[in-house]
């Protein structure tokens, strides 16, 4: 039996998990989803770690760490907090040591399509930027998921603030843990190839599976094989 450890991407939610959640329990294993202060224009990535690392109970040392997209970076930055068996990175954006995820936006080298922005308003006056145009949505971060599940979630994202995205990541050792990256082959919001680069900074175990950007809300089922499997 595993226990995974399930955080978030931008503006979702531990409920993002929800699909995913009894697919794993079936399998015997055990699931902590992580709730991350995205909406809170102070907190940063670190925070973001605090927050999964409180969540999980003392002594257990043996979890494995999964991040989707934005999560990413939660999850490196919490692997060096504590022990983990295993950091999966699922579709996820993956941090250098020494920059921000602005500094690495600036690259231009295909990590994320900008076709995503059409999909969000302007930031508030706390710098926070949300949703707005559920097409847009569908298209780059459900595009296989039910229209039921893709509605569903949609009315379920929360403001994301801006404010983690400027701090640069730290001097940690992206390697220290064993690591995964899995891939969706038709992700419309994180590039294949960028992916493919960051697993090779990670020194990760590459998996491909087939389909887009959330495959815990469009192939649960799937996903808890791959995760198994990992585990």
């Amino acid at each position: 039996m595993t226990t995974f450890v399930l955080v978030h991407g931008a503006w979702h939610g531990a409920w993002s998990w929800e699909l995913l959640t009894p697919e794993l329990e079936r399998r015997g294993h055990r699931t902590i989803a992580v709730d991350l202060p995205c909406d809170d224009p102070r907190a940063t990535f670190e925070d973001y770690a605090d927050v999964v690392c409180s969540a999980i109970p003392s002594g257990l040392d043996d979890a494995v760490l999964v991040g989707h997209s934005l999560g990413g970076h939660v999850v490196a930055r919490a692997a060096v907090q504590r022990r983990f068996a295993r950091v999966v990175y699922l579709c996820g954006l993956v941090p250098e040591p020494g920059r921000s995820m602005v500094d690495q936006s600036r690259d231009r080298d295909g990590m994320l399509d900008p076709s995503y922005l059409a999909g969000l308003g302007p930031a508030d006056a706390d710098g926070r930027r949300a949703w707005v145009d559920e097409q847009v949505a569908r298209e780059i971060i459900y595009s296989e998921c039910t229209d039921d599940v893709a509605r569903w979630a949609f009315a379920q994202l929360r403001p994301q603030a801006n404010a983690p995205y400027t701090v640069p990541c730290p001097s940690i050792d992206l390697r220290a843990t064993p690591s995964t990256y899995v891939l969706a082959t038709a992700d419309r919001m994180v590039g294949a190839d960028w992916s493919r680069r960051a697993a090779e900074r990670l020194a990760a175990e590459v998996i491909e599976i087939p389909g887009g950007h959330s495959p815990s809300l469009a192939r649960p089922a799937e996903l808890a094989d791959v995760l198994a499997s990992a585990g």
